[in-house]
Order: C-alpha cells, then sequence, then structure tokens
C-alpha cells in the first residue's frame, strides 16, 4: 500500500519573518487593533480567530511568509513528506508547552509547514483568544 498520506487538519498559524521585531510588533498591533498574546524577543503572536499570526526575527526573509497545516504527528508528516521527494526546510522541534513545528520544501520548491499545537481551537471572528 506504500506510505501513509499526509492528513493536513487546517491552516493554524502563518509567520513572517521580519528584520525589527518592535517595529513589526507595533505596526501589526496598530494595524489588527489588538495586542500580541505573546510577547517575546525570539517570537510575537497575534491570536485571530483562533489562527496564529506570528512575527519571526531570525527567521529568513527570502523565505517568505511560512504557513503551517495542523497535523496529529509532525514527525510522521516530515517522514511522509521526505518519503515523497520533500526535502527538510526545519527538522522537527519542540518550540514549547506542547508545541511542535517542522517544515520541508516540496520537489517544486514550494516550503510548507506542520505543526501540532494542543492549545489550538478553531473560532470564528477576530481578535481575542480563540
Amino acid at each position: 500500500m506504500g506510505v501513509m498520506p499526509l492528513n493536513l487538519h487546517g491552516l493554524r498559524t502563518v509567520i513572517y519573518p521580519v528584520p525589527d521585531l518592535r517595529a513589526a510588533t507595533r505596526w501589526w498591533s496598530e494595524i489588527l487593533g489588538v495586542d500580541p498574546y505573546f510577547d517575546q524577543p525570539f517570537y510575537v503572536g497575534f491570536n485571530l480567530g483562533g489562527y496564529e499570526l506570528g512575527l519571526l526575527p531570525d527567521a529568513d526573509s527570502s523565505d517568505g511568509a511560512l504557513t503551517y497545516w495542523g497535523v496529529d504527528d509532525v514527525a510522521a508528516a516530515l517522514a511522509t513528506a521526505l518519503s515523497r521527494g520533500a526535502t527538510v526546510h526545519s527538522p522537527t522541534t519542540d518550540v514549547g508547552e506542547g508545541i511542535v513545528t517542522a517544515s520541508f520544501v516540496t520537489p517544486t520548491g514550494s516550503i510548507v509547514g506542520v505543526i501540532d499545537n494542543p492549545h489550538f481551537i478553531a473560532s470564528e471572528g477576530r481578535g481575542g483568544t480563540g
């Protein structure tokens, strides 16, 4: 039967690389009309309708925005992608609080992120804690 298919649960997070985290945080706070729910020197996160808009100061801006799809098992999802010709962009990493991420480059050059975030709850609307 072969390799299990990649089972994506839906969009979870979009992360924008930013060269100046403080300036980007101010700009996004002003344009969105909400403050970030998570604000640290290594990452800033806004909860928008239950989805994450993240700002990452050490990401490669040439990659553009990174989109993360929800999965049950990040390591297994990465293994499935690799078995189908993808290459590792970012290895499986526990980023804290039980949140695990990885990303890969498809054979056609697209960067795809996968995330298992046990705190994620999809909701309707804008702002708030989701």
